[in-house]
């Protein structure tokens, strides 16, 4: 746990940015490994706050930068990978019904649409959330092991 620690914040950035696309691959451009990940990197970011006894707001603050950057990186990440398929929803002759993605609203249009959504925005949201949680868990679990005086 001491080296985790240890890592300087430029180094553990970039790990993450490797990591992360890493899992943006083994996904083929869905991030369901990221937000799984995220957990992960939620649990390595409350333990490089470590046990000192600052007050909830700023270790909560803390956690919520962490994880927006990880979401950030996603997102961008997300943005960078799915702007071809952006720019086919102004195609008029693209043929977005055989794209590939699952026709969830029966409207190839609108459910190309709504996949974007899905990949780009709600995604890494669904990171972040991943990433607070893990936090959190850690958090609590180190807030139950602190003795009680009284």
């Amino acid at each position: 746990m001491d080296r985790l620690r240890k890592i300087k914040p430029l180094w553990a950035w970039l790990i993450y940015a490797l990591l992360d696309t890493i899992c943006v691959g083994m996904g083929m451009g869905v991030p369901f490994f990221n937000i799984l990940f995220g957990f992960v990197v939620g649990c390595i970011i409350a333990i490089r706050i470590g046990p000192d006894e600052r007050d909830t707001r700023a270790i909560l603050r803390e956690v919520l930068r962490g994880g927006g950057i990880t979401a950030g990186f996603t997102l961008l990440l997300m943005a960078v990978l799915w702007e071809r398929a952006i720019a086919m929803l102004f195609d008029p002759v693209a043929d977005l019904a055989n794209f590939g993605i699952p026709m969830i609203l029966f409207e190839p249009r609108a459910s190309f649409i709504g996949w974007l959504v899905l990949m780009i925005l709600i995604s890494p949201f669904l990171q972040f959330l991943m990433t607070v949680l893990g936090s959190v868990v850690v958090l609590a679990g180190r807030s139950r092991e602190k003795p009680t005086v009284g």
